[in-house]
């Protein structure tokens, strides 16, 4: 049955949109009766006229996703957007690298296992971008034989 004029009521006391009204099927006859806001009023109190739950998007999948994140899954190439400089970039990674190796040669040259006059050639190597890693560092003073004879 179409009751126009109790829904836009109704929408009004309610403050939502008519499409958002429910109106009890085996009550209809008393609905039809009511014509006033008073009317409307009573019959939303007594459970017959009642505003529709919102239909909202589920969070139920996107909860599932984060949690699988917070695992560390989902992080794969496929998933990725941007050049890898765009997640790590190119300062920000050759900081972190020059800082290892610049600790590293001067824990050397502070402990005496190499030379002040190694320890510049290092640094200006590394400056320059020469070592890859830390590791590339030990392995260029073995092969040079840059460490200090005990005495």
């Amino acid at each position: 049955m179409n009751l126009p004029v109790q829904k836009r009521l109704a929408a009004g006391v309610l403050g939502v949109s008519q499409k958002k009204i429910w109106v009890d099927p085996a009550r209809l006859d008393e609905v039809k009766e009511a014509i006033t806001k008073v009317d409307i009023k009573k019959l939303i109190s007594e459970g017959i006229i009642r505003e529709k739950p919102s239909q909202n998007t589920s969070r139920g999948r996107a909860r599932k996703i984060q949690v699988q994140k917070s695992k560390g899954k989902r992080k794969g190439s496929g998933s990725k957007k941007g050049k890898f400089t765009a997640r790590l970039p190119k300062k920000k990674a050759w900081m972190s690298n020059i800082r290892v190796q610049r600790g590293f040669i001067k824990e050397l040259k502070d402990k005496e296992i190499i030379s002040s006059k190694s320890y510049r050639a290092l640094y200006s190597r590394s400056k320059g971008g020469f070592f890859r890693s830390k590791r590339h560092i030990k392995l260029y003073i073995e092969e040079h034989k840059m460490v200090n004879k005990k005495k």
